[in-house]
């Protein structure tokens, strides 16, 4: 072989993959970090009366506190899914500065301290609330501290995970397939239904599992908005507050429940994973 044609080669041959290396002295922070994120659960897991847990979390106050919880997380996700869903549509297809203004409230609650929502939502539809009131004079519907704040409580603080996932999945997506879709004929709702929906299907999972698991470990605002009543609106959270506050039941059920909300969110996590795009295996 020539040296021309050696020299040639070298010049089209693709260039070697490097590994870029990460700086050992970030080694330290990450490994600080991961501890404060799985030193608190593992010091749970140590602190479990492991024996006494199937008891604790079949006591009847534990399965009041459980069935509420899940009963209420999953129609606040299905309020989520019935208003959220549109409004992520709309804020993926518009570009005008109110629909950045409108994405900015939206957002707003991830920000907000879940007692400040507990406050603006009685503040709203309180008795003596901006809608509330009228409520009450004109069809004597009073929602604080009952089972309906529960949920408006949970969707008020769930509804943003659920917009965010799909909206930028939406985005993600483009509009190439539902421009070509309206091309052939095909109305809005039939785009909608057979073209941007399948589109983001694994964003829309994501964010329903997220928004389920936000609705169901919600505290602040459901405890200022719908009390602590047990049977009617003590969720898992306000349970485990009351159990360790030795109001009830013994703190051990307290540590009983919250291993079972981490094991929850074990499982959240999982099926977030599995459903991302990119990411199976």
């Amino acid at each position: 072989m020539s040296l021309t044609a050696h020299r040639t080669r070298e010049a089209v041959a693709p260039p070697r993959a490097v590994a870029v290396g990460v700086p050992r002295l970030l080694y330290v922070p990450a490994a600080i970090g991961l501890g404060l994120m799985t030193l608190p659960v593992l010091a749970l897991v140590a602190r479990a009366d492991w024996p006494g847990i199937p008891a604790a979390v079949t006591s009847p106050e534990a399965l009041s506190a459980l069935g509420l919880s899940l009963r209420t997380a999953l129609a606040a996700t299905a309020l989520c899914l019935l208003l959220g869903v549109p409004l992520a549509v709309v804020l993926a297809r518009a570009s005008s500065r109110i629909a950045n203004l409108v994405r900015a409230v939206v957002t707003l609650p991830l920000v907000l301290p879940p007692t400040v929502g507990g406050i603006a939502l009685l503040y709203l539809l309180g008795r003596r609330g901006l809608m509330g009131e009228q409520l009450d004079l004109m069809f004597g519907v009073r929602i604080p501290f009952t089972t309906t704040a529960v949920v408006i409580a949970q969707a008020f603080v769930a509804l943003p995970f659920l917009v965010i996932a799909v909206e930028g999945a939406l985005r993600s997506a483009g509009d190439g397939y539902e421009v070509a879709a309206a091309t052939l004929g095909a109305g809005r709702w039939t785009v909608l239904r057979r073209v941007t929906l399948p589109l983001v299907g694994p964003g829309l999972v994501s964010g329903t599992v997220l928004c389920f698991a936000r609705a169901l470990g919600e505290f602040g605002a459901t405890a200022l908005f719908a009390g602590n009543t047990a049977g009617v609106t003590r969720t898992m959270p306000l349970s485990i507050y009351t159990a360790f506050n030795g109001a009830g039941v013994s703190q051990d059920s307290a540590v009983a429940l919250s291993l079972l909300l981490v094991a929850v969110a074990v499982v959240i996590l999982v099926l977030v994973r599995a459903w991302r795009p990119g990411e199976r295996a």
